[in-house]
C-alpha cells in the first residue's frame, strides 16, 4: 500500500487540507473584495473633501466687505509688482463669442474632469504611486479650504476693475447668486483651479516616461490664463496656489518623505 494513503480506512493522507472551510471565501474573492472596499473608500474620502470645500464656501459669504477690500488690495500689489493688467488681458479676447465660450467652458469643468480623470487613471493603473499623490492632493486642498475661510472677491465682482464677467455674459456662469452655484465666489486666494492643473502636470510627467508628458505643462498654463481672462481670478491667485503647493511639498517631505512622491 502506497504511504501517502491510511491501511484502516484507504483515503489518502492530508485529504481536504488544502481545501478552504465551508462559507470561507477563496483567495481571489478576497482579493477582490479587497481591491473594490479600497476604491470605494477611496472615492467617499475625495467625495468629502469636496462637501467640505462647497461648506467653507458657504461660511466665507458672512465676510463680504472684507472680501471685496481683499481684492482690492491684491489687484493694486499686483500694479506695484508691474503684473500685466487683468482687463488688458480680457479685452483682447472680448467679442469673440466662440473663443469666450470655450474659456468660460474650460474654467467651469475642465479644471475637474481632468482632474478626475487624473486621480483615476493613478487608481487603476498606477496604484503602487497613488496614495502618495493623494497625500498631497488632500494637503493641498484641505490648506487650501482653511484659507478659503478669508474670502476675497474676484475682479468680476468689483466693478471699478472695468472686468466684464464673462461667464454672466454668455449665461455660462457656474453661479446661481451668491453662494448658490458649484463653488464658492469669493475663494479667489489661492486658485484652487490651478493647484489640481499642477498636480495634474506633476503627476503625469512624473508617473509617465515618455517625451510627450512634458505636454502637460500647458494644462497649468492654460488654466491659469483662463481664469484671469473670464474675470475669475487674479494672476496672484494662481501664484499663491504655486507657492502653497510647493510649501505643503516641501514640509511633507521634511517630515516624512514617505508620504509624498
Amino acid at each position: 500500500m502506497a504511504e501517502n494513503v491510511c491501511p484502516s480506512c484507504g483515503w489518502s493522507i492530508g485529504t481536504g487540507l488544502s481545501e478552504a472551510p465551508a462559507g470561507t471565501a477563496a483567495p481571489e474573492q478576497v482579493r477582490d473584495f479587497a481591491r473594490w472596499g479600497w476604491l470605494l473608500r477611496e472615492f467617499v474620502f475625495l467625495n468629502v473633501l469636496f462637501i467640505l470645500w462647497r461648506i467653507v464656501g458657504q461660511v466665507s459669504l458672512f465676510h463680504e466687505a472684507g472680501a471685496v477690500d481683499r481684492g482690492k488690495w491684491l489687484w493694486h500689489a499686483e500694479r506695484v509688482l508691474h503684473l500685466p493688467s487683468e482687463a488688458a488681458v480680457q479685452r483682447q479676447i472680448l467679442g469673440h463669442a466662440t473663443f469666450d465660450r470655450i474659456a468660460n467652458g474650460y474654467y467651469a469643468w475642465a479644471h475637474i474632469v481632468v482632474f478626475a480623470a487624473a486621480l483615476l487613471w493613478l487608481m487603476f493603473r498606477h496604484r503602487e504611486v497613488y496614495p502618495k499623490w493623494r497625500n498631497l492632493v488632500v494637503a493641498f486642498t484641505g490648506i487650501a479650504l482653511l484659507i478659503g475661510f478669508l474670502p476675497v472677491a474676484p475682479p468680476r465682482l468689483i466693478p471699478s476693475f472695468g472686468m466684464v464677467d464673462l461667464p454672466a455674459r454668455y449665461h455660462q456662469s457656474v453661479y446661481d447668486g451668491i453662494g448658490k452655484g458649484i463653488t464658492d465666489q469669493f475663494s479667489a486666494m489661492p486658485s484652487v483651479h490651478v493647484g489640481w492643473a499642477i498636480l495634474v502636470a506633476a503627476m503625469v510627467i512624473c508617473v509617465l516616461r515618455t517625451r510627450w508628458r512634458w505636454l502637460a505643462v500647458l494644462h497649468p498654463v492654460v488654466t491659469t490664463y483662463f481664469i484671469v481672462v473670464t474675470a475669475n481670478h487674479y494672476w496672484l491667485d494662481g501664484a499663491g496656489a504655486a507657492l502653497l503647493l510647493a510649501a505643503i511639498y516641501l514640509g511633507m517631505r521634511r517630515i516624512r518623505p514617505s508620504l509624498v512622491p
